[in-house]
């Protein structure tokens, strides 16, 4: 399943954030109809062939089946439009779909099943749609990307307008999160997100994405990040305001975090890129184990400064800047203003080209 999960960067934080638990939201119902009846045709599978119907962003199985004669059907009913898979003997390739309650057809054969035709449902019509709008553009999300700055706008300008023409559409809130990886500037998500309806809003990556919002307005873009002072590897106190002067990246993360692993070979590029710049970077673990902090410092070739208290989620600067999910980063100017917030694999490196030029 390897290969499923490298989908769900569809969904960026979803995929690549470790989360601090927190209270779960409860998203409201939206429009409780009958449910969807999902109709496939499908060649080249053999008979009880399991057929699974998994959440986007969890993986999780919620309906499954099995194929005989070439079609199966699937049941069941989705509280608001979301990003779902359908996936066959547990194997990739798998079938990517923007779920409705609404009689949905498929139509596929196994060799290109990645290609199958969805329809019947107003959702997948609209995820098609956008995904079509930003083929040409897709090198610019790709992790370790180097897209120029034109590309880079256009795509942005596209994930915008789509957002702000489609107020009704499920799937805006994914462009909209797409527009703001590139646009970073919070308040213009923020106008495009207020017009949205109150259904789309209430999705879960409309709740997702009101969240962002409201982090952003956390330490925003253009303020003095507060200052602290904690401990290094060795023992010694270490205070942010010291590097005045330099472009610094303060990057959140953990030895236990997944995602921050995968993170940090952009963090080492980025660093022995720009080192000698006028940039450096300060990482701030949310570690408990000394060696295990130690260790992964070592393994991951990070060759700046590191500070922790050793108190994992109740790492005090973390308490101080609500860091309630890892990794996140604030990038510094040289007087200590915030340029830019968590930025990671391709973004990070276009503000420091932008910055550092």
């Amino acid at each position: 399943m390897k290969s499923f999960i490298t989908l769900l960067l569809l969904l960026p934080f979803f995929a690549t954030a470790q989360l601090k638990q927190k209270p779960k939201v409860v998203t409201p119902a939206h429009n409780p109809a009958d449910g969807f009846v999902i109709d496939g045709v499908v060649t080249g599978y053999p008979d009880k062939t399991t057929v699974e119907l998994l959440n986007g962003s969890t993986g999780v199985t919620e309906v499954s089946g099995t194929i005989t004669a070439n079609k199966f059907t699937l049941k069941g009913n989705v509280p608001s439009p979301d990003f779902k898979i359908l996936i066959f003997n547990r194997k990739p390739p798998f079938i990517t779909l923007f779920l409705d309650n609404s009689a949905v057809k498929v139509k596929g054969a196994k060799a290109t099943i990645e290609k199958a035709v969805i329809t019947g449902s107003k959702s997948h019509a609209d995820f098609d749609a956008f995904n079509k709008l930003l083929a040409p553009y897709k090198q610019v999300f790709e992790e370790g990307a180097n897209a120029d700055s034109a590309t880079s706008a256009k795509a942005m300008q596209l994930c915008g307008e789509f957002a702000f023409q489609h107020p009704a559409s499920y799937v805006a809130p994914l462009a909209l999160i797409r527009f703001n990886q590139l646009a970073d500037d919070p308040s213009k998500t923020e106008i495009l997100y207020n017009a949205f309806l109150p259904g789309v809003k209430a999705s879960s990556m409309g709740v997702y994405l009101s969240q962002q919002i409201e982090e952003a307005k956390k330490n925003a873009i253009g303020t003095l990040l507060p200052d602290f002072t904690q401990t290094d590897t060795a023992g010694k106190p270490v205070t942010l305001s010291s590097l005045r002067g330099k472009y610094v990246l303060v990057d959140f993360w953990a030895s236990w975090c997944g995602p921050c692993r995968q993170e940090n070979p952009n963090v080492v590029q980025a660093y022995n890129k720009y080192k000698n710049k006028n940039f450096t970077v300060l990482g701030v673990s949310l570690d408990k184990a000394k060696p295990a902090w130690i260790d992964a410092i070592t393994m991951d070739n990070l060759t700046w400064t590191h500070v922790s208290d050793l108190l994992g989620w109740s790492n005090a600067v973390a308490q101080q800047y609500q860091i309630y999910s890892i990794p996140q980063n604030f990038l510094l100017d040289p007087e200590g203003k915030i340029l830019g917030k968590n930025l990671r694999g391709p973004a990070l490196e276009r503000k420091l080209e932008k910055v550092l030029k």
